[in-house]
């Protein structure tokens, strides 16, 4: 009966954790709560939303592309991990998608 034998080596690496993608991560991760700030406060105020709460659509949509770019740009790249990128992706997709159904249904509401 065959056994198997434990490895007792250790893999080296270069890759490592890009500073972008986790920025794109955090992009995300601000982007949807902001979002979903906005329109809590929006339904408490039964609809009425102030001009402040426009302006911050924009940036959220804005700092969505940026996040989206930059996760795109890292998972395009080789020697980095793939979590982050992916993770900050995903992320902003949400988030845009968010922003273009609040943007869809004001003006078809």
């Amino acid at each position: 009966m065959a056994t198997m034998k434990k490895r007792n080596s250790y893999i080296f690496t270069n890759k490592r954790q890009s500073n972008r993608a986790i920025m794109a991560t955090i992009l995300g991760v601000i982007t949807i709560l902001s979002l979903l700030a906005v329109i809590y406060l929006t339904y408490v105020q039964k609809g009425n939303a102030p001009i402040s709460y426009g302006l911050t659509g924009l940036l959220t949509m804005i700092m969505s592309l940026i996040g989206l770019v930059m996760g795109i740009i890292t998972v395009l790249e080789k020697n980095y991990y793939k979590l982050f990128p992916t993770l900050g992706i995903v992320l902003n997709l949400i988030s845009l998608t968010g922003v273009g159904f609040v943007v869809y249904f004001g003006m078809n509401g």
